[in-house]
């Protein structure tokens, strides 16, 4: 297997609602999020310590009583063409996974999905879908087409899955979060993630105020119009009073 593994958490009670995960991060994105925080995975995955697999195995066959599953992040996985067997490798192990996207390669969720090699999905929406938005949001061109057919076969799947979005200011705001919600109206679950000026790809990034955690609340709120089920992260993902 060619997939080198650039991180490992080898347990975690909030990443997966309901579940005791462990997390794989993989190198290499497609895509350049201005306030992306993952810039060595990103910019020089050759210069992380790659982390074995088989120790990695290890340490979570010594979790497997209590843990259950894995998610594998990156960085964007669907670029390796052997996501396939890593996946297999923890299914085999009778642990479920749950795969982070970008939504940029619906060819391959499709597959992923078609063959029953995950149980959950998270794709970042990066901004409303129109292309001068998106591609300032995503750092660059960003095929739409692609993007929308992932949203589709996700709330199609039958699976687990959750949209979610990094609220940036300079990049998005209120009417942004809502015509987001807009387009996947109906869907299972929607995260708002509060942008951090922390480690950010785009170091001009790093003197933006992030929103407050009120207008956060506001955005969430008007969002919950169209996607019942929409959280703030960091808020240990209880429901936002629904007073609009």
């Amino acid at each position: 297997m060619s997939i080198k593994i650039k991180g490992f958490i080898d347990s975690s009670l909030i990443e997966w609602e309901g579940n005791i995960a462990s997390i794989i991060f993989l190198p290499h994105c497609n895509l350049r999020c201005p306030y992306c925080h993952a810039t060595h995975l990103v910019n020089k995955p050759n210069e992380l310590e790659s982390i074995p697999l088989e120790a990695v195995e290890e340490k979570i066959m010594q979790n497997k009583g209590w843990l259950d599953g894995v998610v594998i992040s990156g960085g964007e996985p669907t670029l390796h063409n052997d996501i396939d067997l890593l996946i297999a490798t923890f299914k085999g192990m009778g642990l479920k996974v749950r795969i982070d996207t970008n939504g940029t390669n619906p060819h391959k969720l499709e597959s992923l999905i078609q063959r029953k090699l995950i149980d959950c999905i998270a794709m970042d929406i990066k901004a409303p879908l129109d292309e001068e938005k998106y591609e300032l949001a995503a750092g660059g061109p960003c095929n739409l087409s692609d993007i929308k057919k992932s949203i589709n076969l996700i709330m199609e799947s039958g699976l687990e899955y959750e949209f979610r979005t990094t609220v940036c200011p300079t990049l998005l705001d209120g009417l942004d979060v809502t015509e987001i919600a807009r387009s996947i109206a109906g869907g299972k679950r929607y995260v708002l993630q509060t942008f951090r000026p922390n480690n950010c790809l785009d170091s001009r990034m790093l003197g933006v105020a992030p929103y407050s955690e009120d207008e956060i609340k506001g955005f969430a709120r008007s969002a919950r119009r169209f996607v019942k089920d929409c959280y703030v992260r960091g808020e240990e993902m209880k429901a936002l009073s629904c007073d609009w």
